[in-house]
């Protein structure tokens, strides 16, 4: 089975990874994206805070940007990355169906997962009637009576948050929290009533969210419940390259440790999205994904301008490039149009006449 060969292989087709896509397709590299279908945010109704795309459901998000990069000539290629080695040009990466593909350059964005508490009924509700972001979420809920449940020292934080958009505000300790004493005044302070004990489980009623249950049987009746989420970088193929994941500081979970670029610790690797920034809302990811793309093709450009003062064109040379550039644009390939190559080192301008 041959293996396929592009510039660069971006594994993930989020809001970073199709960006980055279609940056780079329109920087005429040859691209191909691989994904396993499974985004993050599938069990939301809407994306927001994504300036003209605001309330869009995440399919039609995704579906958008995979026509935006196909348009400029990139590949979706519909199957889960099982592994990736380095070879000495680039990056090989194998799918599930056995097929094998080739980049110089390498852009993970795969994400993150959410690990969910344990609790009855839970996850069933996950981007539904449990929410983890005020921004992402604030709105829809507004004024109603709103759940925070406890997971960690950051729980206090999320009730102080939610406050903003609703008055009635119920902190669940859930075993787990102990406030301080500057955190109880805190709390009383803005009015967000707290309940000791541990919850088993989240009601519903004909499937919307209708109150929490303890284990010690009282119940409780609320419209929303703001769970933060231990959220945990999808890195294996990144740590098979080498790339260990780190506890973010606020121990909301693990990431990879990335530049403002997404140039990782390994040369040709990057990152972009919640893989590396475990707080990146959607809008947040594609900006950076368009800015990885960016340091990529920078990358390429200075790789193959030292190919070009040493005499040697590599897999990609400039006469490739130019071919690949009059297919995809036509009669748009203006800069490319009447150059001939003349001898083995060099491209010379074609003469009327010649």
């Amino acid at each position: 089975m041959n293996t396929a060969r592009y510039e660069v292989l971006i594994i993930g087709a989020g809001a970073a990874g199709l960006s980055a896509a279609t940056t780079l397709s329109r920087a005429l590299r040859s691209v191909a994206v691989i994904d396993s279908g499974k985004p993050r945010n599938a069990p939301a109704l809407g994306i927001h805070g994504y300036l003209s795309r605001d309330g869009i459901s995440p399919v039609e998000f995704l579906s958008i940007g995979r026509k935006e990069v196909r348009a400029y000539g990139g590949t979706i290629i519909d199957a889960e990355a099982v592994s990736v080695r380095r070879t000495l040009e680039g990056f090989e990466v194998s799918v599930t169906d056995g097929r094998k593909f080739f980049g110089r350059r390498l852009l993970v964005t795969t994400g993150l997962i959410d690990q969910l508490p344990a609790i009855d009924g839970l996850a069933a509700q996950w981007g539904k009637g449990v929410v983890h972001c005020p921004y992402c979420h604030g709105w829809e809920i507004r004024g109603q009576r709103i759940g925070v449940l406890g997971t960690g020292p950051m729980s206090i934080h999320q009730a102080l948050l939610f406050r903003q958009w609703s008055p009635e505000i119920t902190l669940f300790l859930n075993d787990t929290v102990v406030p301080s004493e500057e955190e109880w005044e805190k709390l009383a302070a803005r009015t967000i009533a707290v309940v000791e004990g541990a919850v088993a489980s989240v009601d519903t009623n004909d499937g919307v969210l209708s109150g929490v249950t303890l284990r010690q049987g009282r119940s409780f009746g609320i419209q929303a419940l703001a769970v933060g989420s231990q959220m945990e970088a999808s890195s294996s193929l990144l740590e098979s390259l080498g790339l260990n994941s780190h506890t973010h500081a606020s121990g909301a979970g693990k990431y990879i440790e990335a530049d403002a670029t997404g140039s990782t610790a390994v040369p040709g690797v990057y990152t972009a999205g919640n893989v590396s920034n475990l707080m990146a809302q959607v809008i947040t990811a594609a900006a950076e994904g368009v800015m990885a793309a960016a340091r990529i093709n920078s990358d390429l450009i200075e790789e193959e301008t030292q190919w070009a003062v040493k005499g040697h064109f590599g897999p990609f040379s400039a006469a490739s490039e130019a071919s690949l550039s009059k297919i995809v644009m036509g009669e748009r390939a203006h800069g490319f149009a009447g150059w001939q190559k003349s001898d083995e080192t060099s491209l010379t301008p074609a003469v009327d006449g010649q």
